[in-house]
């Protein structure tokens, strides 16, 4: 026989209340009192997140033929366990070792929706190692401590694909470009803006979410070179510190952090022009 209990009606406010702040506490990642943020870079848009729980999140990972990464992290298994993969868009050098990490940790790469479409469609990855998500969705993968939505960016996303069986190189749908928010068990937020040219939004995402962290696009060419990136990060998004990112990789991508510091002028935001292989703590 099985019977069930409305706590309303039959249990104690107080008990009510506890079993209730229980259940809560139940889904949210516990994190040591002296936990903290760390952010890694690993050369042109690739980052490892480890979460204030434990959690591990990289994002972009271009790592085996990108100049920037040190030769330490040449290797995807010294990246250690990693628990979830974020894609900005299809262009290999923000894509090229997802899959490849993605089998060898069982995590799932989450892109703009057409890129992980094509990867279902073509074989790269199962569809449960491909999940589809769009610009604005939200997910949270560890429970409802840690938020991460899909925002807009202003580029393209191509996916360059090598058949195997006609050995021959493919161009196939990679979705929209994306940037990411995310929030983590503190309400910290990091915005990781993928690869992107200004655009109007970019304001209003500054307004909206208030990061903490702004991981920037700086290289030019392709992307907001130094003077764009400035404006955006002074007058638009306003975080507490910025990271300047993909510049210096190919000799297309000119922009240099000290040019951007120039152009950011005084401010109270921090700049944090770390280098491929060292580690923030938040």
């Amino acid at each position: 026989m099985t019977f069930s209990i409305s706590t309303s009606r039959f249990w104690p406010t107080g008990l009510a209340l506890l079993l209730a702040l229980f259940i809560a506490s139940s889904n949210t990642l516990a994190a040591p009192a002296d936990a903290k943020i760390e952010v890694l870079w690993l050369g042109q848009s690739a980052f490892r997140i480890r979460t204030l729980s434990g959690k591990v999140i990289v994002i972009d990972p271009f790592l085996l033929d990108n100049p920037k990464t040190p030769v330490e992290y040449k290797k995807l298994e010294a990246l250690g366990k990693v628990d979830l993969i974020l894609v900005t868009h299809a262009h290999a050098d923000h894509f090229a070792d997802a899959p490849a990490l993605a089998r060898l940790n069982q995590a799932p790469v989450y892109g703009p929706a057409g890129l992980d479409q094509s990867m279902q469609t073509l074989g790269i990855l199962p569809p449960e190692l491909a999940p589809r998500m769009g610009k604005g969705g939200t997910i949270t993968p560890f429970g409802p401590a840690v938020r991460i939505t899909q925002v807009h960016a202003e580029h393209s996303s191509e996916l360059l694909w090598h058949n195997p069986v006609t050995n021959r190189d493919e161009t196939h749908v990679g979705g929209e470009p994306v940037g990411y928010i995310i929030e983590l068990e503190n309400g910290f937020r990091i915005y990781h803006m993928g690869d992107t040219a200004l655009f109007g939004d970019m304001k209003w995402i500054g307004e909206k979410y208030r990061p903490d962290l702004l991981l920037i696009p700086i290289g030019g060419h392709f992307v907001m070179d130094p003077k764009d990136a400035a404006f955006a990060t002074r007058e638009w998004i306003r975080p507490k510190v910025v990271v300047p990112m993909h510049y210096g990789t190919t000799p297309l991508l000119k922009g240099t952090p000290e040019e951007f510091s120039e152009a950011l002028g005084a401010t109270p935001i921090k700049v944090d022009a770390i280098k491929p292989g060292e580690t923030l703590e938040f």
